[in-house]
């Protein structure tokens, strides 16, 4: 009788040991299991950042600033006509009759615009050109404002607003980019290259 009473004690004995070891397995896979769904969470995490990193520095170079830093880098004038659709007054502006060899480039992106070799003396008191030194930098859009019709210009990537286009412009393009000095930054050939744009620097070895 003794004997069956021990025997069923390390039977019952040995169940629960098995018991908890299986208990304690699952628990220890569990555990595993969560630490390499946390380490995979972790990659994905740091490779999500590293990307958004990447997207956000794309095309940094040029970019709008923050209104509150336009307030504090622009003049009254300049913050107006690019922001505010305004218009300086003509032959009274910094451009307008400029015959210096250059680019002239977006006051609050910085990036070019027109060049010298496209401007002419429309008679209009604005600078002038025939057309945009990079295409790719200008939008056109319906303006409808003074009891007209016109083609607003705008930069693309810093949207300022830069003046209108008209179809009475010389040969060879028929166009007239009518554009606000207060618009533009003037940079002159020999600056090309310590202002970063050397690229253009090839336009002008011949003079304007």
């Amino acid at each position: 009788m003794k004997s069956i009473i021990i025997l069923t004690i390390i039977v019952i004995t040995a169940v629960f040991a098995v018991g908890f070891q299986t208990a304690d397995n699952k628990s220890t896979k569990m555990q595993a299991t969560d630490t390499i769904g946390s380490d995979m969470n972790d990659k994905k995490t740091g490779g999500d950042e590293k990307q958004a990193a990447t997207a956000g520095s794309g095309n940094a170079k040029y970019a709008k600033p923050a209104d509150e830093v336009l307030r504090q880098k622009l003049t009254p004038l300049q913050y107006k006509v690019t922001q505010h659709e305004g218009t300086e007054r003509p032959f009274n502006n910094d451009y307008w009759n400029n015959k210096q060899a250059g680019i002239y480039v977006d006051i609050v992106s910085g990036e070019p615009l027109f060049s010298s070799r496209d401007k002419y003396d429309s008679g209009t008191g604005w600078p002038s050109y025939t057309r945009p030194l990079v295409a790719e930098n200008i939008v056109e859009k319906k303006d409808s404002s003074l009891f007209m019709v016109r083609t607003e210009v705008r930069s693309k990537h810093g949207d300022s607003h830069l003046g209108h286009l008209f179809p009475d412009g010389p040969p060879p393009t028929g166009l007239r980019y009518c554009i606000n000095s207060a618009s533009l930054r003037f940079i002159p050939r020999e600056n090309l290259a310590t202002e970063g744009y050397g690229q253009y620097a090839d336009l002008f070895d011949g003079g304007q």
